[in-house]
């Protein structure tokens, strides 16, 4: 386990460190690489060893040290009775009895209204997944994927069907890469041994991807939305400037790596064509090799071996390879689409250290619900609840959880649940969000 402290008893007959009692203060001054400590519903907790065998990863429970992290453990744990004996052998004390329940600016009040709707929703079980959603979603992806080789293997390769046979491909990998998503989240059955091999058979052998790679990328995300060094999503290695802070940064430091002014242009040339065929794609392979994830590269090389099996034969060895360039050419640009249409038009900035629904609020937005746009985004439209309400909420229910939450949202107290936009707007929004960063990032290049 995990290098929780012992308690001592104390010389002197007060409270202190020896007593296992603290403030804020002396939490928050434990928030380094090599000395961690966070809350939990106000339980100490010392984090410095555990987080090297942390399943989430080091990074998401690192970016909670010297802070409260009730809410984010609540969202990110379905149960938390069996994590509890994780926590225990860490347990070092607690907040002192005059100190708050949350640090910093955190909204003490917001917080209670979140708890109470969170529990409201949880009682009328709408949290219950329910497995036939998956069984049908994951049928649709095989019986799509069989039809679009079948199409290539019975009536030839000629470039009409060689096209529709890409787009139909395209299409299985982006449905793959949201039922992945919700495996991931630990959101279809009870036992979580179950979500993660169907976890890794989706990503792996359906996608070719990790999911190891995917749960420590993915669970930042989710952790600290839209907030730089933080979030991996909106870690643009200086080919774009978003949000409103860091192209005002730039821009001062007249750091110019490319013409940001311009990036709404260059982004259709650089952004969805590219992201998933080169910059995941050699991402996740360093990932598996570098920290030697044998597994994770076993179910990704049983997707690229049933793959070259289906198209050799038709294609030849270099056609193969040009025809699943040009599925992950056409897939890149679905994926990139939807998930920043949900927080690219969002606020970005540094950490504020907000409490958890108000920080996630200004983070992300829904898209209008119908048939086609639940099916095209994998019930991600509804990314307030998705990420609000519940991180690892059954897909099928995220339009009950939406009606759920925009009702009791109307409370005095709980802050607005982010605009609702058509997939119409969602996709121009990005757009208007590249200009107007870029024209930010040019003013304060040239005046400041």
């Amino acid at each position: 386990m995990g290098g929780g402290g012992q308690l001592t008893e104390p010389e002197e007959p007060i409270s202190g460190r020896a007593a296992g009692v603290y403030t804020w203060e002396e939490v928050q001054s434990h928030c380094n690489r090599n000395d961690q400590w966070l809350v939990i519903n106000r339980k100490v907790y010392n984090i410095t060893q555990w987080v090297k065998r942390h399943p989430g990863g080091i990074r998401v429970i690192s970016h909670y040290a010297g802070e409260d992290a009730t809410e984010a453990f609540t969202a990110f744990h379905p149960d938390l009775k069996f994590v509890q004996k994780f926590l225990k052998p860490l347990q070092i004390g607690e907040l002192a009895a005059t100190e708050p329940s949350h640090d910093r600016n955190k909204n003490a009040t917001i917080i209670q209204d979140f708890h109470t709707l969170r529990a409201q929703v949880e009682s009328e079980g709408l949290f219950q997944a329910r497995p036939l959603f998956f069984c049908l979603h994951l049928g649709h992806i095989l019986l799509l994927e069989a039809l679009a080789w079948l199409i290539i293997w019975v009536w030839g390769t000629s470039w009409t069907l060689t096209f529709l046979s890409a787009v139909m491909l395209a299409t299985t990998q982006l449905q793959a890469g949201w039922l992945q998503h919700d495996f991931g989240h630990l959101s279809v059955f009870k036992k979580s041994s179950w979500n993660h091999l169907l976890h890794k058979f989706v990503i792996g052998h359906l996608k070719g991807a990790s999911a190891n790679w995917w749960n420590h990328r993915h669970f930042q995300h989710h952790a600290k939305p839209n907030i730089f060094s933080k979030d991996p999503d909106v870690n643009m290695l200086h080919v774009f400037v978003v949000g409103a802070t860091q192209p005002v940064e730039y821009g001062i430091k007249k750091i110019k790596y490319m013409p940001y002014h311009h990036q709404h242009k260059y982004f259709f040339l650089v952004g969805p064509p590219l992201l998933i065929p080169v910059y995941f794609h050699i991402q996740i392979i360093h990932t598996m090799i570098s920290r030697r994830d044998w597994v994770d590269l076993a179910w990704s090389l049983s997707y690229y071996l049933r793959y070259l099996c289906c198209s050799i034969p038709m294609f030849g060895l270099f056609g193969s390879v040009v025809f699943i360039s040009f599925v992950r050419f056409l897939e890149s640009h679905g994926f990139v689409w939807v998930t920043q249409m949900n927080h690219l038009p969002m606020d970005i900035d540094h950490e504020k250290n907000q409490d958890w629904l108000s920080m996630q609020l200004q983070a992300t937005c829904n898209i209008k619900q119908s048939l086609f746009n639940d099916w095209f985004s994998g019930h991600l439209n509804f990314q307030i609840e998705h990420q609000h309400v519940l991180c690892y909420a059954d897909g099928c229910l995220l339009f009950l959880l939406s009606l759920e939450f925009v009702s009791n949202n109307a409370a005095p107290q709980l802050p607005p649940g982010g605009p609702v936009k058509t997939l119409q707007q969602g996709f121009a929004d990005v757009f208007r969000s590249l200009k107007h960063s870029g024209d930010l990032w040019l003013d304060a290049y040239l005046h400041k």
